[in-house]
C-alpha cells in the first residue's frame, strides 16, 4: 500500500507508451522502493560532505593555509 503512487505513475507512463500498464506499475513499484532505500544514504553522504567542506573552509580561514589531506 505504501508504493501505490509509484505504481500509478508507472502504469500511466506505460499506458502512454502503448502498454497495458501492468509492467509500468511493477517498474514504478520497484523504483519507488529503491528510491526509499537509497535516499537516506544519499542524504547522509551529502550532509557529511557539507560538514567536511565547511570544516576545511574554517581551517583555511583560521590558519591561512590548505590542509594536507
Amino acid at each position: 500500500m505504501n508504493n501505490v503512487l509509484g505504481m500509478l505513475i508507472g502504469a500511466e507512463i506505460d499506458r502512454d507508451e502503448g502498454g497495458s500498464g501492468l509492467g509500468g506499475a511493477l517498474e514504478g513499484y520497484l523504483i519507488e522502493g529503491a528510491i526509499r532505500a537509497v535516499s537516506p544514504i544519499v542524504v547522509t553522504f551529502a550532509l557529511g560532505w557539507g560538514v567536511r567542506f565547511l570544516a576545511r573552509r574554517a581551517y583555511e580561514a583560521v590558519t591561512g593555509e590548505r590542509p594536507r589531506a
